[in-house]
């Protein structure tokens, strides 16, 4: 199953490294967050080559996602991981430095010198 989805990113999680039955692995989570009116929070589990990748991400900058949802079962438990095969970065995104309280909000305006012009009744 292909998942399409664009959120941004807010949490890049340590790298984790093993040594399983095909060798040596390395795996990072990286986290992003929807943007819609109840915005979700999606871990992307990046696999060998993809990790290097995520060095190049910054908290902040908004990711168009490309993944694959797969599900498996291990001692009776169902595990699912979202692996992103294809990631790019919005070229609008924030600064990565802007925390959350410093990002605009849409459709808010600047207060003006006449608030009577702008009184609602409701």
């Amino acid at each position: 199953m292909a998942l399409e989805v664009t959120g941004r990113l807010i949490q890049i999680l340590p790298e984790q490294t093993g040594n399983g039955k095909n060798g040596l692995w390395k795996k990072q989570d990286i986290i992003i967050e929807t943007n819609e009116q109840f915005p979700k929070k999606i871990s992307l589990s990046l696999w060998g080559d993809k990790v290097d990748q995520a060095q190049g991400y910054q908290v902040g900058q908004v990711l168009k996602v490309l993944a694959s949802v797969e599900s498996r079962e291990y001692n009776g438990k169902w595990y699912t991981d979202v692996k992103p095969f294809r990631i790019d970065v919005d070229g609008n995104s924030a600064p990565a430095s802007m925390g959350a309280s410093e990002l605009p909000e849409a459709g808010l305006m600047p207060e003006t010198a006449n608030d009577s012009l702008n009184d609602l009744p409701f």
